[in-house]
């Protein structure tokens, strides 16, 4: 029973994380072109766990991301 729900934990966490980074490719992210997100998402659906990795560590932090749309604006 315990490892049943450790179990279906991980995977929760797994799809809320994955959802998260997919929303930000395709909407917080305007510094990616067409053919970038389509990569990203590509990755992230063939891959699941390793392109959620690599992206999450590659993925700028959030502050850069405002200051890129500030200097658009």
């Amino acid at each position: 029973m315990f490892w049943r729900i450790v179990i279906g934990a991980v995977v929760v966490l797994f799809l809320v994380m994955w959802v998260r980074a997919v929303i930000d490719v395709f909407v917080r992210r305007p510094d990616l072109s067409g053919v970038g997100k389509a990569a990203w998402a590509i990755g992230m659906l063939v891959v699941p766990f390793v392109g959620l990795l690599i992206y999450t560590m590659l993925r700028p932090a959030d502050s850069q991301i405002a200051s890129r749309r500030r200097r658009r604006s």
